[in-house]
C-alpha cells in the first residue's frame, strides 16, 4: 500500500493512508510507514494521519502502542479531562465555546512528554481543530528584548488551587494528602503555601528556551502567554482581579525578574503564535502526531459532537534539554514566606 504527502500553506503536514480492509491492515501499513512518519516530524513538528479507520479508544490505544509505546504521566494537572483508561484521555473538557491557546503540554514540569497523539473519533460540525504553532519559528518572530529576558530570567508560575475555580489540588496532584503534596512539590523545584481556607497556592520557576534533545534547534517552550492574566477574556479578567486579586488568580504567569509582561508584550507573543500556526478541520479516524517540544497546540471553539482522544508519551527530562536558565521553587526575587502544612 502506498501514501503520499500533501504540505499545503497554512495546514499541517498531512500524510494520506492508502484505503485499507479493516483495522488489522491500516495497523500494518502504519507499523510500515513509522520511519516515514518520524521524518516528518523532525521536519515538521507535527503531522497529520488522514485516512485510517480509527474509530474507538480501543483503536486509538493500538496506534499509539505503535507510534509512542512509552507513556508520560498527566502530571500536576490543569484542566479537566476525561480518563478512558490505559493512558488515553478526551483532549479536554472544557467548554465548547472557549478557544485553548497555544502551549506545549507540562512546559511546567521536570519530566514532560516529547510526543502526543491526537485521534479524531467524532468530528464536530463547526470549528474545534486542533491548531499547531512550530515554536522554532515562534522564537525567531519574537523581539530580541523578550528573548533576551526569558532567555536570562527563565518564567514564573503562580497556580492557586480551590474546589469552585480552575482545578482543585487533590485532582491536580492526584492525592487526598497534603504531606505527598508537600513530598512532590519539595522533589520537583514547587514552592507550596497552604490558606487559612486549606486551599493550595504554588509557585515554580522554569526556563521558557530549552533545546530539543535530538537535533539541538532552540525552541521557545513555556505557558507564560497561555497562562497570563491578559489573555483572559477582558471581563472575565476584570471580574476574577476585582474578586480575587492578582495574587490569587487561579493562574498567573511572570518573567523570572519579577515584573509580569505588559498587555502589550502578551499581544507580541500570541501574534507571535498565530503568524506561525496552521490548522485542518478534523475529519473521523485522523490522527495528529505532535512533536511536544518543536510545536505548541490549542484548540479553536466548536459547535456539536466532538470527540479528541489524547495519549502523551516519550518521556523527556527538562535536563536533557540544554535549559537557558536552571529550574527553581521560586524566582530569586521572591519575598513571600513559604510555609507547609503540618
Amino acid at each position: 500500500m502506498t501514501a503520499h504527502w500533501t504540505v499545503e500553506p497554512g495546514r499541517p503536514a498531512t500524510l494520506h493512508a492508502p484505503r485499507s480492509a479493516g483495522t488489522e491492515e491500516a495497523l500494518a501499513w502504519l507499523a510500515s510507514a513509522h520511519t516515514e512518519l518520524r521524518a516528518g516530524l523532525r521536519e515538521h513538528g507535527a503531522v497529520y494521519v488522514r485516512g485510517l479507520p480509527v474509530h474507538s479508544v480501543d483503536t486509538f490505544a493500538r496506534v499509539r502502542d505503535l507510534l509512542i509505546p512509552q507513556g508520560t504521566p498527566y502530571r500536576e494537572k490543569a484542566t479537566p479531562r476525561s480518563d478512558f483508561g490505559g493512558g488515553v484521555y478526551s483532549s479536554t473538557d472544557l467548554p465548547a465555546a472557549q478557544a485553548i491557546r497555544m502551549h506545549n503540554e507540562n512546559s511546567y514540569t521536570l519530566t514532560f512528554p516529547g510526543l502526543l497523539l491526537f485521534g479524531c473519533l467524532t468530528a464536530p460540525e463547526q470549528g474545534g481543530a486542533t491548531p499547531v504553532a512550530d515554536c522554532r519559528s515562534v522564537l525567531r518572530a519574537l523581539p530580541a528584548h523578550l528573548v533576551e529576558r526569558m532567555r536570562t530570567h527563565g518564567w514564573l508560575l503562580k497556580r492557586t488551587y480551590s474546589d469552585h475555580l480552575s482545578v482543585d489540588w487533590r485532582s491536580a496532584f492526584a492525592t487526598d494528602s497534603p504531606a505527598e503534596v508537600e513530598r512532590y512539590c519539595a522533589e520537583n523545584l514547587i514552592s507550596c503555601d497552604w490558606r487559612p481556607d486549606g486551599n493550595l497556592r504554588t509557585r515554580q520557576l522554569r526556563p521558557g528556551i530549552i533545546r530539543h534533545p535530538e537535533s539541538g534547534e532552540e525552541v521557545w517552550f513555556n505557558h507564560l502567554a497561555f497562562w497570563n492574566e491578559w489573555s483572559l477574556d477582558e471581563e472575565v479578567r476584570e471580574t476574577l482581579v476585582d474578586e480575587l486579586g492578582h495574587d490569587a488568580l487561579p493562574f498567573n504567569t511572570a518573567f523570572g525578574d519579577g515584573p509580569p509582561p505588559t498587555r502589550d508584550e502578551l499581544d507580541t507573543l500570541n501574534g507571535a503564535y498565530e503568524a506561525a500556526t496552521v490548522r485542518r478541520p478534523w475529519e473521523a479516524g485522523d490522527l495528529l502526531l505532535v512533536d511536544n517540544i518543536r510545536s505548541a497546540h490549542g484548540r479553536d471553539p466548536f459547535r456539536g459532537d466532538r470527540r479528541i482522544v489524547v495519549a502523551l508519551g516519550a518521556p523527556v527530562a527538562l535536563a536533557d534539554c540544554r535549559p537557558t536558565t536552571p529550574p527553581a521553587a521560586d524566582a530569586p526575587h521572591a519575598t513571600e514566606v513559604v510555609t507547609f502544612h503540618g
